[in-house]
Parts: C-alpha cells; structure tokens; sequence
C-alpha cells in the first residue's frame, strides 16, 4: 500500500519536493483521471482534495427513494461537503441528458445513479471516467464494468405481495396464483410496454414457467392464462390500490413490497415472498462523468457510497446493496434492516443487454394482443 501510494503521488507531482507532491495529491487535476482512492495519495488526500471543491453534482436522487435523503446527510455530516442534487425526480436519461447539455460548466453532473442499459449508453458515448472504488473487489464481477466505468450500486428482487387477511391459504408461488381463490386479484406495477417493474414482473414469471433469459414468451403466456381465468387485474399496484382491494396481490420490487407492508401497516397485513421459481434481480448503477467538475468530490462520495455506511444506508432503505455479501461476513449489516427484507434462496443471474433489448421488443410485439 505505501508502494502504490508511493507512486501515485509521484505521478501526480510537478516537482520533488515534499509540499509540491502533497499539493498536487490534494489537487482536483490528479484526481479528474484517477481510476483508484491510492492513484492520487489515498483517502487523505482525496477528503482534502475533496473538502477544497466544497460540493458535489448529484442528479435525480429523490430523498426517499431508497434512503437517499439520509445518505446526502450522512455524506454532508461526515466531510462538510454540501450535496446539490439537481431535478430530484429526473430520469435516467434525463440524467445524461443533463451531462450532455451542461458539459464543461460547473452544473455538470458529477455522479449518476441510472438504470442499467442507460449505463452501457452512456459507457458507449464516452461520458463516464473509469474508477474503481476501494471495495471494488466485492461488487460482483457480473454487476460492474471491467474497466471500472460503471458499477452497480442496490436493487431489488421481484416479490410476489398479498394481503394476509383475503387468503387464508396464501399464494407460494406464480403457479399458485392460476388458483380460482386469486379471481380479480392480481396485479403487476404499470404496464409490462412501458414500466420496468412490470417488465421485470414478466421476465420473473417466464424464468417461473420454462423461460430464460432469452425467452420471456412463457411469461406473456402466464399473464394470457392468469386474464383468461379473471384472476389479473389491469390496475397499477400502489398503497392506494392495495388498500382499496383492487390489487389483493402484487407482483413488484422488494423495496416496493416492503414499503407498501409499512405505510400500510394497522390497515392491511400485507405478506411478502420472493418466489424461489421464477428468481429475477435488477440494479441500479453508479458512475462518475467523464469531465465532473468535482472530480475529488465524485470519487470521496463513491467511496462513501461503497463503505458500510453507504451500503447500510441502501439496505435502511429497503434495498438490495450490491455488497450485501460482504457486509454480512464481515458483520458490518444493519441486521435490524436486513430483517425487513423479504429471504432469498438461490443464485440469481443477470440478462445481457442483448437479451434485454430482445426481451423488450418481444413485449412491445406481443403483450398488446396476447
């Protein structure tokens, strides 16, 4: 470790002495090209470095998606950096949209937090600086780019969620939801066409019932069989719908279902699984911009991000830390948290872009008519 900071400072310094080295370690031009915390004099460096640019360009980032609220605090409380978290409600693609349009000006995002095919695109356009955070070796290999361009960051599992008090013999799997005790009860979140959740939703259903991930016809096929018999019900899943009796079970993400369990706790006994058949997980995915204004405050809140207070944080949300793992064997996790989150049994596995554009185009194509 002395070594490779050894070096690091030694490529960053315009000059042999020892104030010209620690100056350019402290630097945000050594740290707008460093790929590690050590590349530039470690995580010394970097808070000074970092502390120098006062702020960080977050985007998109709503307060209470996924704990991000307290996150923003914890980081500001911990290095007196002040986070700008531009159009919080924003989209992916507004989001590299956003770097685009503000390139080279002081309101340019330095980080994003964005869906994984607007990862690959953003990749593909050159808009993200490679780094590897100091935890880089617990992010699984297939949740990260190689080059340390992108890498995920939390998510979730599709759950199959009910109301306790309606099925006195509860739903154990997609199968199970065919049986005439579920009429006028099923509901995904959105439209399969348009919303991820619903998609995923579709793509878990046709794992569930002899798919792939290079097939998802089987689970249109489920939904057909799940309309023909009553039991799917065409209305959105929310708070307000479960606690209405529209949607008396919902196919969605794990941080939902935990959420609507919560807010509706007193109201509904809202029961939630993950279905053991049928194992679908998505991610969210963190990147830097290429050309961040604040290329030290960028790095320092990606390490943040990816320190057990970062992953805890998440995990308080109701997420899915991509270190989840890690934390658990090191016997950092917030296991008052993790015990909110609905067990998970088996190895899950991610579809290729090109399995998803596929997928994509194939509910496009079919879910309309069948």
């Amino acid at each position: 470790m002395v070594v490779a900071a050894g070096s690091g400072l030694a490529a960053c310094s315009s000059g042999s002495s020892g104030r010209a080295t620690a100056d350019a370690a402290s630097s945000s031009a050594c740290w707008a090209t460093a790929t590690s915390v050590s590349q530039c004099g470690g995580m010394k460096a970097l808070v000074a470095a970092a502390k120098a640019e006062g702020h960080l360009n977050a985007i998109a980032l709503p307060p209470d998606w996924a704990n991000y609220g307290s996150i923003m605090k914890g980081f500001e409380k911990k290095y007196g950096i002040t986070v700008n978290d531009a159009n919080p409600d924003g989209s992916s693609g507004e989001e590299l949209a956003a770097i685009k349009s503000e390139r080279g000006s002081s309101k340019e995002p330095d980080v994003v937090d964005i869906g994984p095919s607007f990862a690959l695109q953003g990749q593909q356009e050159g808009l993200f600086a490679p780094f590897k955070v100091p935890t880089w070796s617990e992010i699984p290999a297939d949740q990260k780019s190689a080059q340390g361009y992108w890498w995920d960051d939390y998510g979730g599992y599709i759950a199959i969620g009910y109301n306790a008090k309606d099925f006195p013999t509860p739903p154990t799997s997609f199968a199970s939801l065919l049986q005439p005790e579920f009429k006028g009860a099923v509901c995904l979140d959105g439209n399969p066409e348009s919303a991820g959740a619903a998609f995923a939703g579709v793509y878990a259903a046709a794992l569930a019932n002899g798919g792939s991930l290079s097939n998802i016809e089987p689970g249109i096929a489920y939904f057909k069989e799940l309309a023909k018999k009553g039991n799917f019900v065409p209305t959105g899943a929310s708070p307000s719908t479960i606690a209405s009796g529209q949607c008396r079970v919902t196919i969605d993400w794990t941080y939902l279902q935990v959420q609507y369990r919560k807010s509706l706790a007193g109201k509904v006994d809202w029961k939630v699984f993950v279905p053991t058949k049928g194992l679908y997980a998505a991610y969210y995915v963190q990147a830097i911009s290429r050309d961040a204004p604040d290329p030290a405050a960028a790095r320092l809140w990606e390490t943040y991000l990816f320190s057990p207070a970062g992953q805890n944080g998440w995990l308080q949300g109701d997420a899915d830390p991509v270190e989840l793992a890690a934390l658990e064997q090191s016997g950092q996790v917030d296991q008052a948290a993790l015990a909110q989150l609905p067990p998970v049994h088996g190895q899950v596995s991610f579809p290729t872009q090109a399995q998803l554009n596929a997928a994509e185009q194939v509910v496009l194509q079919q879910w309309p008519s069948v």
